[in-house]
């Protein structure tokens, strides 16, 4: 462990930073237009583009890095972020910060992509399950930590945005500071949608309503705190906790995943979820602590349900088309988050926040009938269960990240997502006879 935290920690730290601001920025966003009243659908529509960014930015990723390596990639884009995030604060032309937020999703899956890229280089095959799982730990932690400075912030000033500037700013340290410069840019893999579409059409239909119900939390919930007339501090602890719930959930989901039906598992997953979405829904009036526990079990349900649909589909497909399934899962995904905040905030408007709670309990309904209906309709398993990774719930992530899944041998990874042999980089070895670069230019 202490060899892996001395080799990752940079990539660790940078991570932090990174979901730090990128939390922050989100909910703050949200907060910000719900208290100068703007339509839910608009609200909707600025999360909704950070995720089509986030989409976009998995090809974009891929050619970038090629194309300059991973080093002048990961600073070009925490500068066009960096620049992005100061933008909000310069106008309050709601179309403008739609653009804003689809270009930091993109330049953020850019990122991801670097990080993960890099965390598989260096990682030995023995070590991926760990050096994914801390590099989860700190997307978590990153996240709930944006919410606790949200808890003392007063107000909607410019001051949120420069603290998230600073985050973006600062996570350029690491990356810059680093000499482990050898990781190489990987081609994308191929997205076979046709097969998957054949193959798992039902847990694509999963996975899309998940992100539906995934995106829309991210982009309405500090609203919904706010309608229900939480103050910055309230809205902010509401936020961390929430999100905390997802890094808890992980590892006994795990251990339970390993050890039981995994459609079964599903199914319930899906039912405990809609059950605790339902009194956030339906009750009039619920004490903050009570809330607080409610949407606790709620968030664990949910962030459970993405991870269980990865483990279920990768039970289904031959191991060499397991990391071009994850670039299809991820695209389901996003889509569904693209589509969820937007649905969402069209019926908050003139329905009212528990609307939000309302519709997890409907996608958690649908879910649970998609996996009962898998249950009484068995499938054929191409091979033994694979064992369960822990894994962001979000798009936190990239194709990448499949790549470090200990449960793939590297003959199919590298089948699957080779390096370029045609295309330099700026991390490249000089050719003989050519002085290496100074690490101060790179």
């Amino acid at each position: 462990m202490k060899k892996i935290l001395n080799t990752f920690l940079p990539l660790y730290t940078t991570t932090l930073l990174m979901l730090l601001g990128s939390g922050l920025l989100t909910t703050w966003v949200s907060l910000r237009l719900a208290h100068e009243a703007v339509s839910g659908t608009l609200i909707g529509a600025i999360t909704a583009a950070n995720y089509v960014g986030l989409v976009i930015g998995g090809k974009v990723g891929h050619n970038l890095i090629a194309r300059v390596g991973h080093i002048r990639a990961y600073v070009s884009c925490a500068g066009v972020i960096t620049a992005s995030v100061v933008g909000h604060g310069l106008t309050d032309y709601i179309p403008l910060w739609i653009f804003l937020r689809l270009i930091i999703g993109l330049c953020m899956m850019c990122q991801y992509m670097v990080l993960e890229s890099w965390l598989n280089d260096r990682a030995e095959s023995s070590q991926r399950g760990v050096i994914f799982g801390l590099y989860m730990i700190a997307t978590y932690l990153g996240l709930c930590a944006g919410q606790v400075i949200l808890m003392v912030q007063t107000g909607f000033g410019i001051s949120t945005l420069l603290i998230v500037a600073l985050c973006f700013a600062l996570c350029l340290v690491p990356i810059a500071l680093t000499t482990r410069t050898n990781a190489q840019p990987m081609s994308p893999a191929p997205m076979e949608l046709g097969y998957f579409f054949k193959t798992i059409p039902k847990l694509l239909v999963v996975t899309l309503v998940t992100g539906m119900a995934v995106g829309a939390f991210y982009g309405l919930a500090p609203v919904y705190a706010s309608q229900l007339g939480f103050n910055n501090w309230q809205t902010g602890l509401f936020m961390a906790v929430t999100i905390f719930a997802g890094l808890v959930s992980q590892f006994p989901l795990s251990w339970l995943s390993d050890r039981y039906d995994r459609h079964r598992l599903l199914f319930w997953t899906a039912l405990i979820y809609a059950v605790a979405a339902l009194p956030l829904a339906l009750l009039p009036t619920l004490n903050y602590a009570w809330l607080l526990g409610v949407a606790f079990i709620a968030s664990m349900m949910q962030f459970s349900l993405y991870p269980l649909a990865v483990a279920l589909a990768n039970d289904r497909v031959e191991p060499d088309r397991r990391v071009s399934l994850t670039a299809c899962l991820l695209m389901a995904f996003g889509v569904g988050a693209s589509i969820g905040p937007v649905l969402t905030g069209a019926f908050m408007q003139p329905l009212g926040a528990r609307v939000l709670y309302l519709f997890f309990a409907l996608c958690a309904v649908g879910i649970a009938a998609l996996s009962w209906v898998r249950q009484r309709v068995p499938e054929i398993i191409v091979d033994a269960p694979l064992p369960h990774v822990v894994m962001p719930d979000s798009l936190a992530s990239s194709p990448l990240a499949a790549a470090l899944n200990p449960t793939l041998d590297e003959e199919v990874i590298n089948e699957v997502m080779v390096n370029t042999p045609d295309e330099t980089s700026a991390e490249e070895a000089p050719e003989e006879g050519e002085q290496p670069p100074r690490a101060d230019t790179v």
